[in-house]
């Protein structure tokens, strides 16, 4: 495992805002998800990434489900999914995963994955297969995808769009000043490259930024445009959580206010679908992204 510098607990705030508190994972439809998720083995980012909305969302039926393990090959300062040497590939994971979406009964099903730069096909053959996979079982169920860079490997993203998924989704996570000290893998060029081959394959594009990491509103502005430049109809904007000591501080609690602001700027500059708010991640009310534009 790669250990992150450890961030000295001065530079963050220390209390959450009240706009910020979440309900706790309750009831009967939270509960069969998560028999499914423990039973079929399933990686979920919503639980590998510490996502606030996971009461919500299990609660309504839903969840994000996360292929090719849960080890990602990157070290992302902002990430709370583990970072180490992943597992061999699981060549039945296609399966398991369309089983459950088929018992589960969903009808917008979000699909992603870890990175894994330690394969040739950047694990693209695993996503084809999934998205397949569920095809077979549930043909009536839509899909959003929310797919890695695959390190600039355009051969390998095609094999993925190919499938032709309702949405599909790469994050830009934050702005271009701070992309190299909070994404120290990624490239904010070679995101926005990915985005164009995406929306060039006439699929519908989507994207997402997180605030608070020191970013100004300039800056924001500035990523809204060069996303619109790259084709994206479809942009979240969400407030940044530290997952722990060790990742990137909180610089700031960005205001709903503001974040009503961004929206109006968004939709103002062309995007079709905007969902900006503190507790919004790429995944959240993702049917909606689908049904209302």
């Amino acid at each position: 495992m790669i250990e992150l510098p450890v961030v000295p607990a001065v530079s963050q705030p220390v209390r959450k805002p009240d706009w910020l508190r979440v309900k706790l994972p309750t009831g009967k439809e939270y509960a069969h998800v998560r028999s499914l998720v423990d039973t079929h083995k399933l990686h979920t980012i919503c639980e590998s990434g510490n996502c606030p909305n996971m009461g919500e969302c299990w609660g309504a039926g839903t969840a994000t489900f996360m292929i090719l393990g849960n080890i990602c090959t990157r070290s992302c300062s902002f990430c709370a999914v583990a970072t180490g040497r992943p597992l061999a590939v699981d060549v039945d994971e296609p399966n398991r995963v369309a089983t459950s979406v088929k018992l589960m009964q969903v009808k917008h099903c979000v699909i992603t994955s870890v990175d894994r730069d330690d394969l040739k096909d950047g694990g693209s053959i695993i996503w084809a297969e999934t998205i397949n996979a569920i095809r077979r079982e549930s043909p009536d169920t839509t899909l959003e995808t929310l797919l890695p860079d695959f390190k600039g490997n355009w051969d390998n993203l095609a094999r993925v769009l190919e499938t032709r998924p309702e949405v599909v989704s790469h994050n830009l996570e934050t702005v271009r000043r701070l992309t190299k000290e909070v994404r120290i893998q990624a490239k904010y060029d070679r995101s926005l490259e990915a985005l164009k081959h995406i929306s060039e394959a006439g699929l519908r594009t989507k994207s997402g930024i997180m605030l608070g990491l020191g970013e100004t509103e300039e800056d924001v502005l500035e990523a809204m445009d060069d996303l619109l430049a790259a084709g994206v109809h479809i942009l979240t904007l969400g407030q940044y959580l530290q997952p722990t000591r060790n990742h990137h501080p909180v610089i700031d609690w960005i205001h709903p206010d503001q974040f009503a602001r961004y929206k109006q700027f968004g939709l103002d500059k062309g995007f079709r679908y905007v969902e900006s708010g503190p507790l919004v991640r790429s995944s959240y009310h993702a049917e909606k992204h689908l049904f209302e534009m």
